[in-house]
C-alpha cells in the first residue's frame, strides 16, 4: 500500500486545516552556548518561538499553539503523562481541530508516544516530533522535522493511523519505534517492522499500515480509560546480567511497587538470582513481566510464566512494557488478561 499526499498552497486549499501544536520541551526547544555545540544544551524555547522559526508552516495549516510543560524528556513523570493525555483528548474532541502535533524530547519520546497510543481513541492524527540537535545549532534538524510533522498531521491518509512519530523525514508507528542511536540524526528506528512512510520534498507518503491500530474503546484489547485516574501504578525496570543479585528485586518490593519489568537476557531468559527475585515479587502480589535487553524480537511465552504468574512482553522493549503494565494495572492484576494485552497491544 502506497498513499501519497502533496501539500497544497493556501490558494488551492481554503480554509487551511487546524492543527493543535503542543509543546513539552526537549532538544527541539533547546539552545546551547555555541552554534557548533550539539550535545550540551538546555531547554529554553517555548512553543511559540519554535513556531516563529518555521513561518512556512502557516502555508500548510492554521496553528493553535499551547504549552503543556517545557522540560527535558528525562524529567517527564507519570503525572505529566496523564496531564498530557487528557490535554490531547480534550483537544481532539474539539470539532474544529483536525489533528495534534506534540513537540517532545527524544530520550523518552517512544514512551510518551506509546502511552498516548493506548489512551487516545481518535481517528484524527496525533504526531510526535523531536530533534536530535538544539535549535541554536547551525545544522538544527528541528525546523524541518516540525514542518514535516504538521504536513503529516494535515494529510488525509494519516487519519486512523494512530499515534505516529516523525523525525528525519520518516514516519513511524508509536508501537514499534525506538531511539536506537545516541546522537545521529537517524536515531529512530522501527526495527524489523520498518517505517510507515516518509516525507520527501513536502510530499507525505505512507507505504504500509500499522500492524496494530489504535485501540477502540470497549474492544477486547481496547483503550484504557483515564476517567477518575489520579496516578499510575508504580512499575520498576530491572536489568538482568551475569552474576546478578536479587537485592534490587528486594528493594523494589520494599519500595511498594505494583509491577516489575525485567530487561532479561536473549528470549526473556533469567539468571538464577533474577528467577529468585521475580518469584519473591510474585509472592508479594507484584505483576512481573519478562522483556528482553536485546532490542528486537519476540519474548516467547514459557511454562514458568503460568507456574510463577509471570507475563512475557511479546515484542515490547522494557520501557514500553513498563508503560503497558502501568495501564494494565489500573484495571486488573489477572495474569491472563494482562498477557492478552501484551500479545495484542
Amino acid at each position: 500500500m502506497t498513499v501519497t499526499y502533496k501539500k497544497e498552497t493556501a490558494m488551492q486549499r481554503l480554509p487551511l486545516p487546524v492543527i493543535a501544536l503542543i509543546g513539552t520541551g526537549g532538544t527541539i526547544a533547546a539552545t546551547a552556548a555555541s552554534s557548533t555545540e550539539v550535545t550540551d544544551y538546555t531547554v529554553t524555547e517555548p512553543v511559540n518561538a519554535l513556531l516563529h522559526a518555521v513561518p512556512q508552516i502557516t502555508a500548510v495549516a492554521s496553528i493553535r499553539a499551547q504549552q503543556a510543560f517545557n522540560v527535558d524528556s528525562r524529567e517527564i513523570t507519570s503525572a505529566m503523562l496523564l496531564r498530557l493525555a487528557r490535554l490531547v483528548r480534550r483537544t481532539l474532541a474539539q470539532s474544529d481541530i483536525d489533528g495534534v502535533v506534540i513537540m517532545h524530547g527524544t530520550d523518552t519520546l517512544e514512551e510518551t508516544a506509546y502511552f498516548l497510543s493506548l489512551v487516545v481513541q481518535s481517528e484524527k492524527p496525533v504526531v510526535l516530533v523531536g530533534a536530535m540537535r538544539p535549535s541554536s545549532a547551525i545544522s538544527a534538524d528541528g525546523p524541518l522535522n516540525l514542518l514535516n510533522a504538521v504536513l503529516v498531521a494535515t494529510t488525509p491518509a494519516a487519519r486512523g493511523m494512530g499515534v505516529v512519530v516523525t523525525l528525519n523525514d520518516e514516519i513511524h508507528a508509536a508501537r514499534y519505534v525506538s531511539k536506537a542511536n545516541t546522537t545521529r540524526l537517524d536515531a529512530f528506528s522501527s526495527g524489523n517492522q520498518g517505517a510507515l512512510g516518509a516525507i520527501h520534498n513536502g510530499i507525505v507518503q505512507f507505504d504500509q499500515l500499522p500492524a496494530r491500530g489504535w485501540p477502540l474503546a470497549g474492544s477486547p484489547d481496547g483503550g484504557f480509560d483515564l476517567t477518575g485516574l489520579r496516578q499510575l501504578p508504580r512499575v520498576d525496570i530491572l536489568y538482568d546480567h551475569q552474576d546478578a543479585g536479587r537485592h534490587l528485586y528486594e528493594a523494589s518490593i520494599k519500595a511498594g511497587v505494583q509491577g516489575l519489568v525485567v530487561a532479561a537476557c536473549g528470549d526473556g531468559g533469567l539468571t538464577p538470582k533474577a528467577v529468585q527475585g521475580l518469584r519473591l515479587a510474585a509472592k508479594h502480589g507484584i505483576v512481573c513481566v519478562r522483556a528482553s535487553r536485546t532490542g528486537s524480537g519476540i519474548v516467547s511465552g514459557a511454562l514458568h510464566d503460568t507456574r510463577y504468574n509471570w507475563v512475557s512482553a511479546n515484542s515490547l522493549n522494557p520501557q514500553k512494557a513498563r508503560i503497558l503494565l502501568m495501564l494494565a494495572l489500573t484495571r486488573t492484576t489477572d495474569r491472563r488478561t494482562i498477557q492478552a494485552w501484551f500479545d495484542h497491544r
